[in-house]
């Protein structure tokens, strides 16, 4: 077998193994030490190399910007039990329930302000869908709708900062955390603002699909209602605050942000009386299975991508990608629909520790920004956990409209059918993002610092040089500028450093051009 042939081979018995359902950690690095048995068997490269592979594993372990992941996925855990997403629908949806689609603005608000707080799709889309699903049936919401903008508003969780992704994207890309939340802002606004937008259309058009609540729902009026949003709104601020601010200001590492985001979490739990052993003690399962789960995938695709590169796979893929049509554009679109048909069979840190390590040395090599290209691939995978019919955030909803139906909470069972159908429309909006952040950059590029630009051809130096008379056998400065103009050849007789014009030119030069030139050359070194 030749060498350029082992690449596509190991892509390939990759995705079919991942096809047939092998836990993908084990078959990563089983396939990596497999083919890096093979190849240093045929002579593709010598033992030594695959010496480099516990440098890398222990780099690997050793990664302080690793760890902001469990203390993200801790903090996400705590909120999700400690009431805040109750008081925070609670509110917000008494606060607009008078006009139609009142619920469903609710819920899309609180899912962004729970994206920024939690990080995780599960607590979001499991809170809303305990919470407002009821509601949403027994006050005669269209069932697809109200499915739809439920799993949706949780999967913003995936865009907005804190996300998980974005962590792993930007230790896969090489860039700062701070950058990648920097660059998510704009877009996470713009899905928002999508959201918000087709729930006016929908109230607009098909009003008896999202009906107000009767007078009997809304028990709060006043200043009773403000109080009772105050208090879900004002310590989800101050929380946010600590995790990006402190993180946007330069006063923590994403590791100590992370840090304060889990200690803030049990604060708010302690508020709202929750913050039990049980609790905390859940959090750190959940904690550490998510934790477990990311190192252990990112461990098996660094043994995979150790031998994919002796192979010259890295080679392979820049050949297969660099010369699409359309250039950077062109790319841009053929890679995002490889990562959307992938996001049907892969989890997102797959996608993140698998794929983008060999897409970001492409897109570095055509001039793309690699935070705005992080960026869009987290819009891209976000809508993996609405496909259907594998989303997570379906299967999420899927188990927690069981649970509801069989507490009493819902006459009717819901059904997948509705639920599929309903994630549709919100897919497509994630797409008309996708397409937005390809042809629109400044969306991303808007939020990061500008690195000012020096344009060297307009810097100037000015010397100051003091005339203090001649020292021994050195001439003063109008000794040399007459010597420049009068066609001396001498160097001694000129500036140190400054070559002396040609014979013959001397009687047609103007002493202070030829002054200023020979201060132009003794300063040219130092520009």
């Amino acid at each position: 077998m030749a060498m350029q042939n082992l690449a596509p081979i190991m892509f390939g018995s990759l995705v079919v193994a991942m096809l047939v359902g092998f836990p993908v950690a084990f078959t990563l690095g089983g396939l990596g030490l497999g083919f890096g048995y093979y190849a240093v068997s045929q002579g593709f490269f010598p033992e030594a190399f695959m010496a480099n592979l516990p440098l890398r594993l222990f780099g690997i372990v050793s990664n302080e910007l690793l760890l902001s992941i469990p203390f993200f996925t801790f903090m996400g855990a705590i909120l999700e039990r400690c009431g805040l997403a109750e008081d925070l629908l609670d509110g917000t949806g008494q606060l607009f329930g008078s006009k139609p689609g009142g619920l469903g603005f609710a819920v899309i608000i609180v899912g962004a302000i729970l994206g920024a707080i939690t990080g995780t799709v599960a607590a979001s889309v499991i809170a809303m869908g305990v919470i407002s699903l009821p509601i949403m049936v027994r006050y005669g919401y269209n069932m697809r709708y109200a499915t739809g903008v439920i799993a949706a508003s949780g999967t913003i969780t995936q865009l907005i900062p804190p996300s998980l992704v974005l962590v792993v994207l930007a230790d896969q890309l090489g860039r700062s955390v701070g950058d990648m939340y920097r660059g998510a802002i704009g877009p996470s606004i713009l899905q928002t603002s999508l959201f918000l937008l087709f729930t006016l259309g929908v109230a607009l058009f098909r009003p008896q699909w999202v009906p107000p609540l009767p007078e009997e729902a809304r028990t709060l009026r006043g200043w009773p209602l403000i109080r009772k949003v105050l208090w879900g709104m004002l310590p989800s601020v101050v929380l946010i605050f600590l995790v990006l601010g402190t993180l946007f200001m330069g006063l923590a590492t994403p590791t100590e942000a992370g840090a304060l985001g889990a200690i803030g979490a049990m604060v708010l739990a302690a508020m709202h009386r929750r913050l039990t052993l049980e609790l905390i003690w859940q959090a750190m399962d959940s904690t550490m299975r998510v934790t477990t789960m990311v190192i252990f995938i990112l461990l098996g695709s660094s043994v995979f991508s150790l031998v994919f590169q002796g192979v010259d796979g890295n080679k392979w893929i820049e050949h297969l990608l660099s010369n699409l049509p359309g250039g950077p554009v062109g790319f841009l679109i053929v890679v995002n629909l490889f990562v959307f048909f992938l996001a049907f069979f892969l989890d997102f840190f797959e996608i993140a520790f698998i794929i983008v390590p060999l897409l970001a040395p492409v897109a570095e090599k055509l001039g793309i920004d690699l935070v705005w290209f992080g960026v869009l691939l987290c819009v891209n995978m976000q809508t993996s956990f609405m496909h259907p019919p594998f989303g997570f955030a379906l299967f999420y909803l899927r188990g927690i409209a069981d649970q509801i139906h069989k507490s009493g909470a819902i006459k009717e069972p819901i059904q997948s059918k509705d639920i599929y159908l309903g994630a549709i429309p919100w897919v497509l909006m994630q797409l008309m993002l996708v397409a937005v952040v390809i042809f629109w950059p400044a969306s991303v590029t808007f939020w990061l610092d500008k690195a000012s630009a020096v344009n060297a051809d307009e810097v100037q130096i000015e010397m100051k040089i003091e005339d203090t008379g001649a020292a021994d056998g050195v001439p003063t400065l109008p000794e040399a500028a007459e010597a420049a103009a009068s066609g001396a050849s001498a160097a001694d007789d000129a500036l140190p450093g400054v070559p002396a014009p040609d014979a013959g030119e001397g009687a047609d030069v103007d002493p202070a051009k030829a002054m200023n030139e020979a201060l132009k050359g003794a300063t040219a070194p130092t520009r």
